[in-house]
């Protein structure tokens, strides 16, 4: 069942193929700086900027390992509203049908500040600011002030409908593509991933033999 915002809702988008320590650090981060109910981690159908079919084991199989990262931790979850969605997920689409489920509710959009200097490339950027507050995670390799500036023209036409909060954490050395790699060459994944993704990603020999599920 897709899960509906509530008043102080954060969005951790992504593909998360597959979702690893680094996305959850990223969720409980954000969570306890901006005071946020809970953070969903949120799967794309398929992500519009990265189009990798060869090592992509399908929707279904991305958003359970999502359920299983988050587990009960309490304050963070899943959401699958892009993942019933036929077609590439557009953060500006997505956003749009969350608020006309919850017109009151808060949202939060969550990215990493490499992802975030892209923004202006997106469809529709201006309404994912006017439509959610930005919250961008600096990651090792991108910084802060090279983001505000590929920002500025889009947040000056935004106005005051922007609110963008940049957080700061410390770099967690993993990548899903990493972890794919990992998985490829049949080494150990619990240090990247988790436990119960690890497991999965072994039980239904992900990212070998062409990467779907067994």
């Amino acid at each position: 069942m897709p899960v509906s915002p509530a008043r102080g809702t954060g969005l951790l988008g992504g593909t998360f193929n597959p979702p690893h320590l680094g996305h959850l650090a990223a969720a409980r981060h954000a969570r306890a700086e901006l005071g946020l109910e809970r953070v969903l981690l949120m799967p794309a159908h398929a992500s519009p900027h990265k189009l990798d079919d060869e090592h992509d084991p399908g929707v279904e199989a991305r958003l359970q390992m999502c359920r299983l990262a988050v587990g009960a931790e309490p304050g963070l979850g899943v959401c699958a509203a892009e993942a019933g969605r036929e077609g590439p997920s557009y953060t500006a689409e997505t956003l749009a049908l969350l608020r006309e489920r919850n017109p009151s509710g808060e949202l939060t959009f969550i990215v990493g500040a490499d992802t975030a200097s892209t923004l202006p490339t997106w469809r529709e950027p201006r309404a994912v600011l006017e439509l959610a507050r930005l919250a961008v995670v600096a990651r090792d390799g991108t910084h802060i002030e090279q983001v505000r500036r590929r920002l500025a023209p889009l947040l000056e036409q935004a106005g005051d409908a922007a609110d963008v909060r940049y957080l700061e954490m410390r770099p967690v050395a993993v990548s899903s593509s990493a972890a794919r790699a990992a998985a490829a060459r049949g080494e150990q994944l619990a240090a990247l991933v988790g436990e119960p993704v690890a497991a999965y990603i072994a039980e239904h020999r992900l990212y070998r033999d062409g990467g779907r599920p067994a």
